[in-house]
């Protein structure tokens, strides 16, 4: 019997269906969260972000973080969104000081963490996007308890 949390797949067929499920993972996970956020351009990883913001009565516009790396937010938790897409890998997150984002309170989100998978820690909240041909969206979402 493995303790490892399931995998859960979602369907959604728009993105406010997606940002409901953003919703729903925002209130399933405790402070102290990460979550990665992981899926080509355009797929939806920001609208899961706002969804997670709405669940914390973030009132404030999400949007990705692409030039600033991380932004940070508070409402019934911080929030701290980072994005790494123009990073090259842990070198340069650690040159930004994200590591000690890892080990924050509230939720850290993290889009295209697949660049410091190696450095992501235990209990990292796994949130795979895939893009199907009639533009509907297959979300994986592990390690969170529903």
């Amino acid at each position: 019997m493995s303790s490892m949390p399931d995998t859960y797949t979602f369907h959604t067929d728009s993105e406010q269906e997606t940002k409901e499920l953003g919703v729903r993972l925002g209130r399933s996970v405790p402070s102290g969260t990460v979550v990665s956020l992981q899926g080509p351009l355009g797929a939806g990883k920001t609208v899961i972000a706002k969804g997670i913001a709405e669940a914390l009565q973030i009132n404030e516009a999400i949007v990705s973080p692409t030039f600033t790396l991380v932004q940070e937010y508070v409402g019934t938790m911080p929030l701290h969104h980072m994005d790494l897409y123009r990073l090259h890998g842990i070198d340069d997150f650690s040159g930004i000081g994200g590591e000690e984002l890892l080990y924050s309170d509230g939720i850290t989100l993290i889009e295209w963490s697949e660049k410091i998978e190696d450095i992501l820690p235990p209990g990292t909240v796994r949130v795979k996007i895939a893009i199907e041909d009639n533009g509907s969206r297959d979300i994986m979402i592990s390690g969170v308890v529903w």
